[in-house]
């Protein structure tokens, strides 16, 4: 167990730790993203089905994360980050060994559960330690931790697809998959040994004791209004992108997962970086720059005729979302006091499950009754409207933050 921090050279290195325990358990992230669809499919599983994989893991995080919310600020963010690794540790263990599709929706359901509670701890936590003037940065440094994780489990996944690994004689073989999946888990256990050897627990005490109600500002209510919206608007196509390049480009995965490699880049340098223009700047303009970014990007991307086009448009949008996201996730922290963080990120990331759980399906039938091309559309349309609305009515206070807030969690 380690005890609470002290200083700032105790902050600093809690925020180190939290970056080193993301970006080993990161590693099997994009390879989920980019291969459930088709592991789904070698199991037998239709379009809707596949879309169903991607609305169990976010209902299980519209279910939870309220209630962990309450309970970071409750009980502190450390118990909740240890047990959301553990979680992810189980549910690679559970891909490992899923031979039907019911298996690999239970993994979903697994991971759903996982997310809940390490997400919102990782973000609290972040938002305990960091100063209100360097909170974009500090987010961007972990989304680089996290996708430089992404990067390490593609190379390692897709070597271990390719050579599985044989126990003894040929009768306990494991499949690439399960080897895969195990190796995730082996490395999701030394995740979980770094932040319990290494992470404090940041939580400050509320002055009164106990934590107070969030305040229902109108900046607050349009924030998680357009996260509902563009959780759903993004979900609409997420399971089907890989399927739609494989129709329409005619290429294997292989050639796809290197097509991602130019984001993947922007995202593993770049978001602290582009964080402290939010820092700098405001939130508004970064977050509002995304959208637009991406909604074009929506619009262009079905008519786009090779690989090389969509890699290059692919890069563009990771620019724009690299800068746009640490932006959001530092607005939730400046519109909320430090006693009642849990329960704000748990909402900001409520509003976001909630509608990725209705958008996998959304797409699915639009993909199945009015062409491929139209959840793409839909997509654009919907980030368009979103950047419309906070570009119009997102009005931001002088000062955000209150004055009990230090930047960094108290002494204890």
């Amino acid at each position: 167990m380690v005890d609470r921090i002290e200083t700032p050279a105790a902050a600093n290195k809690a925020r180190v730790a939290l970056g080193r325990s993301i970006f080993f358990i990161s590693w099997p992230f994009f390879m989920l993203t980019l291969l459930l669809p088709v592991y789904g499919l070698e199991l037998g599983a239709d379009v809707v089905e596949i879309g169903l994989f991607f609305s169990a893991f976010s209902l299980m995080t519209v279910l939870l994360r309220p209630l962990v919310g309450r309970g970071l600020d409750r009980f502190g963010r450390r118990p909740f980050f240890l047990t959301g690794l553990a979680g992810y540790t189980l549910a690679m263990v559970a891909f490992a060994f899923s031979d039907q599709v019911w298996a690999l929706i239970v993994a979903r359901v697994l991971q759903g559960i996982a997310s809940s509670f390490m997400w919102l701890a990782a973000y609290t936590t972040i938002a305990d330690l960091a100063k209100i003037g360097q909170r974009g940065r500090a987010f961007g440094d972990i989304i680089q931790a996290s996708t430089r994780g992404n990067i390490a489990g593609v190379f390692a996944g897709f070597f271990l697809l390719q050579t599985g690994l044989q126990i003894g004689d040929q009768q306990h073989e494991l499949g690439g998959w399960t080897t895969m999946f195990l190796a995730f888990a082996f490395i999701g256990v030394f995740a979980l040994v770094l932040a319990w050897r290494n992470l404090p627990e940041t939580k400050p005490q509320a002055e009164s004791g106990e934590a107070t109600t969030i305040r229902w500002s109108r900046p607050w209510i349009l924030l998680l209004l357009v996260t509902l919206v563009t959780g759903a608007s993004w979900a609409m196509i997420s399971p089907l992108l890989i399927i739609f390049l494989q129709e329409t480009l005619d290429v294997g995965v292989e050639t796809l997962a290197w097509a991602y490699f130019p984001s993947a880049l922007v995202w593993a340098l770049l978001p602290s970086h582009l964080g402290t223009l939010a820092d700098r700047f405001g939130r508004k303009p970064l977050m509002v720059l995304g959208l637009v970014a991406a909604a074009a990007g929506s619009f262009f991307l079905p008519s786009l005729p090779t690989v090389t086009a969509f890699a290059a448009l692919w890069a563009v949008l990771a620019l724009c979302f690299a800068a746009g996201d640490p932006a959001e996730q530092a607005l939730v922290a400046d519109l909320t006091d430090y006693d009642r963080r849990g329960r704000a990120y748990g909402l900001y990331a409520m509003a976001n499950d909630l509608g990725a759980t209705i958008g996998p399906l959304g797409g699915a039938w639009l993909y199945q009754h009015l062409g491929a091309n139209t959840p793409f559309y839909a997509n654009s349309a919907l980030l368009a409207l979103c950047a419309l609305l906070l570009a119009l009515f997102l009005r931001l206070p002088a000062g955000t933050a209150t004055t009990r807030e230090t930047g960094t969690a108290p002494v204890n």
